[in-house]
């Protein structure tokens, strides 16, 4: 076994028995480098990416390979999910060089911590060319070398050297970055752009937003033919529900089969805001057998969620292969369903051809739209799934990451109050006790990454996307229970994400605390990616906490970060997206409503469709405009706390938050 025997992260104890000398991130390999005089190797990878499987087996597991990494460098295994940070300043680099990124990423670095060359998968050939050319640069072209950490260093400087715009940004930006998704939509298959394909769950959720300000109808066709053909394909799981993390071809046919707990937080939120917001009764149950899969397959002890599950299971020869437990064969459903398994074979087109590597990925592209099951196909899918969980299972990445869960309370918590469902409210207030009980040190500072195995089992500083998550969280079970607990929480993660994070020069939020380690140079994470990006969390989350609170503050802090990115917004709209939503919000304006007193009518009246301009507090009072002088049985509604004449019945709340949309 290496170094890597005593870290508590899944990914990272995957590579325990390498031959590769691996070090965990940390001064000690730094420090070792400098010694010898030699080039880091960076490896970045996560336990549920398939190609990180494929690249560890040709060549970390290989004698030849590993040998060669020894003898020339000091080699550093990062596990992402644990150390964003560290990931997105590398990531960056390899962008600046390639043009593309993605993982696995490898990237060599001095024993000061610049980059200077990367890539990402390589087969062993080229591995081992390429290890062969980097020792001799680093021995007879010293040069280059510095070159190259100069002119990248430069490049993962950008997000710290941005200057905020003259102004806030309007109404033109969030317009110019609906036209480029338009531009880039697929009118026949839905998402953005041929393959891969990703869900875009953010760009979805700012047209759903332009569409409920305008009524386009062009923008509700983009919604739906991307809802529907993603929830149609074999991305979605339509056995066990829940989404892979991304299509390989343009019909959301062939996914790469890791399943990703943030995928399942953003996609629940969209297709239960879709469902109510357009009246689809469809995409309910998609988002309930989303639910129904985290619930059941990701969901810890103590109410905490495990980070993903892995895209490869164990096949008879004792290797994993990538989808064996989701596929099937023509003979294995025969030997489940037996005389019903014609019916099931047409269902999910499962055929003797195959569509993935001899075996079928059921989906329903041949009836996009339709999921409908009669009881007798329900039935069938039951006894499909049970003849499938007893098919060895691909491996669980069971550390508990804060940013993610956190965005799975939110999803819960808003889910459950617009679908009516309150056990899932439950869980995300269950999650949440796990966060603070788990995670939230005695300090007061919290950690970013959790498992049950590690001494401690809470470990790695918070990052800025971490406490973002939480605001968000937090402010969405407070209006989901009507528990004023969590607007306490919720103002002190903003109020810590603000001391430590916050930059007072030009605004925003820095990835890493004013205390923490900076990795090259302190970084900040503008554009979104799989998940929103910490800036954009954080405006969003300050925007509604303020609006729920009063406290201006937070409403101010918001407002910078929008115009700090002001001048870039339309240079890469589509990176934006979920800053552009909170820039509509700004721009149209918060309506607050409070409930006063025991009136569940009227608060489901507020509940009962997807208001991203709302907020909403309810239940027991908290310190706020919102409850000052406030009369019991009565609805207010609100614009920046001039309310109108409280209501007491359902239909006259109703009417108000129309006239006001």
């Amino acid at each position: 076994m290496n170094r890597l025997a005593a870290e508590t992260s899944p990914y990272l104890r995957q590579h325990r028995d390498n031959p590769v000398d691996w070090y965990p991130w940390g001064p000690e390999a730094f420090e070792e480098a400098r010694r010898r005089d030699v080039p880091v190797l960076l490896s970045v990878g996560y336990s549920a990416c398939h190609w990180c499987h494929v690249m560890a087996h040709e060549c970390f597991e290989d004698a030849e390979v590993a040998a060669a990494m020894n003898r020339s460098f000091v080699n550093v295994k990062v596990d992402r999910e644990e150390r964003p940070d560290v990931d997105a300043v590398y990531m960056e680099a390899l962008q600046a060089m390639t043009g593309r990124g993605g993982w696995p990423m490898t990237v060599f670095l001095t024993p000061d911590g610049d980059p200077f060359y990367g890539g990402t998968y390589f087969p062993k050939p080229a591995f081992l060319e390429l290890l062969a050319a980097i020792e001799d640069a680093w021995r007879h072209r010293r040069d280059e070398v510095d070159q190259n950490s100069a002119a990248l260093r430069a490049a993962v400087a950008r997000s710290a050297r941005l200057r905020p715009a003259e102004d806030l940004p309007g109404a033109e930006h969030v317009r110019r970055a609906l036209q480029v998704l338009a531009a880039e939509f697929d009118r026949e298959w839905g998402g953005f752009g041929t393959e891969p394909k990703f869900p875009s769950t953010m760009h979805l959720d700012l047209v759903l937003y332009s569409y409920l300000r305008s009524g386009d109808p062009a923008a509700r066709e983009l919604v739906t033919t991307s809802l529907d053909a993603m929830a149609s394909g074999g991305i979605y799981d339509h056995i066990g529900g829940g989404f892979a993390r991304y299509s390989t071809d343009r019909r959301w046919l062939v996914p790469h089969f890791e399943k990703m707990l943030y995928d399942q937080a953003l996609l629940v939120r969209s297709y239960a805001r879709a469902a109510v917001a357009l009246g689809e009764a469809r995409w309910r149950q998609v988002a309930a057998e989303t639910v129904d899969y985290v619930l059941r397959d990701l969901r810890l002890p103590g109410g905490g969620f495990a980070s993903a599950e892995d895209a490869d299971a164990p096949g008879p020869d004792g290797r994993g292969h990538e989808g064996l437990f989701q596929t099937w064969t023509v003979d294995e459903v025969r030997a489940v369903l037996g005389a019903d398994a014609d019916a099931a074979l047409v269902h999910y087109g499962i055929t003797e051809q195959g569509n993935f590597e001899g075996r079928s990925i059921p989906n329903r592209l041949h009836a996009r739209g339709d999921w409908a099951r009669a009881p007798e196909l329900e039935d069938v899918r039951r006894r499909l799934f049970e003849a499938r969980a007893r098919r060895p299972r691909p491996a669980r990445d069971d550390k508990v990451l804060t940013e993610w869960n956190a965005l799975m309370i939110a999803a819960l918590a808003e889910a459950g109050a617009l679908l009516g469902e309150p056990r899932w409210v439950q869980a995300a207030v269950e999650a949440a006790e796990f966060l603070l009980a788990e995670l939230r040190g005695p300090d007061g500072r919290w950690r970013r990454s959790w498992h049950a195995q590690g001494e401690p089992r809470a470990r790695h500083v918070a990052v800025a996307a971490d406490h973002a998550a939480l605001v968000e969280a937090f402010t969405r079970l407070a209006e989901a229970t009507g528990a004023a607990r969590w607007i306490d929480e919720a103002r002190a993660a903003a109020d810590l994400l603000l001391a430590r994070f916050w930059d007072p020069e030009h605004g925003g939020v820095f990835t890493t605390p004013d205390d923490g380690e900076t990795v090259v140079v302190r970084h900040k994470e503008l554009l979104d990616n799989a998940t929103p990006s910490a800036n954009s969390m954080t405006a969003l989350g300050l925007l509604r906490l303020g609006a729920l609170t009063g406290e201006q503050r937070y409403g101010d802090h918001a407002a910078r970060i929008l115009q700090l990115v002001g001048d870039v917004l339309d240079r890469a709209p589509g990176g934006f997206s979920y800053l552009l939503t909170t820039l509509a919000v700004w721009l149209d304006g918060i309506t607050e409503v409070a409930v006063v007193g025991d009136r569940p009518d009227l608060v489901a009246v507020v509940q009962e469709t997807w208001r991203p301009e709302v907020v909403l507090a309810w239940g027991e009072p908290y310190p706020s405009p919102l409850w000052a002088d406030r009369r019991p049985g009565f609805a207010y509604v609100c614009r920046g706390y001039a309310c109108q004449a409280p209501q007491d019945t359902p239909e006259g709340v109703r009417a108000q938050l129309a006239a006001v949309r």
